[in-house]
């Protein structure tokens, strides 16, 4: 008999892939869950690049420097081209769009809206929020454009509840992103921080081993 295991929050896609190739007797399936790095950022938004400079590098070019060189690094090995320019906004409506839609149309929906709005902060300096982005995303997860923009351009629609489960995860003592838990049959694994892909397959390999 197969189990089936839940992954709360954002998992990297390629180390569930390469478990998924291996058609293990466990069927994961990834949950996404609301948390604010920047919560007090304004919708409009502010320069990133200046943001990250100032608030994370006491506006030190040189260490600027050194944080776009290490991090273009890390992204071109994972086939990230990242892009240091746009805006750090606030991302609320982001996560309204992301909690909707994976409810209603499920997990293949909620991947697909993620990795959109992904690649546009990351890899093409788009606003993490704006209608514009939101609507991009949700086109790239098949849903229709007219269904979608009610939702984005009702701001309350959804909106506690996004707040509710943020509270949530604080009182979960989440404090830092990525945090992820994959649901075991004998025991859950907790994964804080960003790790290898590595780390992600073993703990996955894990679960489907004590499966059984």
């Amino acid at each position: 008999m197969g189990y089936e295991s839940q992954i709360a929050f954002t998992l990297d896609t390629i180390s569930l892939r390469l478990v998924r190739l291996t058609s293990p007797p466990v069927t994961f399936k990834v949950h996404y869950l609301p948390y604010e790095l920047y919560p007090n950022a304004t919708k409009a938004g502010e320069d990133k690049y200046t943001w990250y400079k100032t608030s994370k590098y006491g506006d030190s070019e040189e260490k600027m420097q050194m944080y776009t060189t290490l991090m273009s690094a890390y992204g071109k090995s994972a086939g990230i081209e990242y892009k240091f320019g746009g805006l750090v906004a606030n991302t609320l409506d982001a996560h309204r769009v992301i909690q909707r839609f994976q409810e209603e149309r499920g997990e293949e929906c909620a991947d697909r809206i993620v990795n959109s709005l992904y690649s546009q902060y990351f890899e093409r300096e788009q606003h993490p929020s704006s209608e514009a982005t939101l609507l991009k995303a949700t086109t790239a997860a098949g849903i229709p454009v007219a269904e979608a923009k009610v939702f984005i351009e009702d701001e309350n629609e959804g909106l506690q509840e996004v707040k509710m489960l943020i509270r949530e995860q604080a009182g979960n003592g989440i404090d830092a992103v990525p945090y992820v838990v994959i649901e075991g049959k004998r025991r859950d694994f907790t994964l804080q921080g960003a790790k290898e892909v590595g780390e992600y397959v073993k703990a996955l390999e894990q679960v489907v081993k004590e499966s059984g």
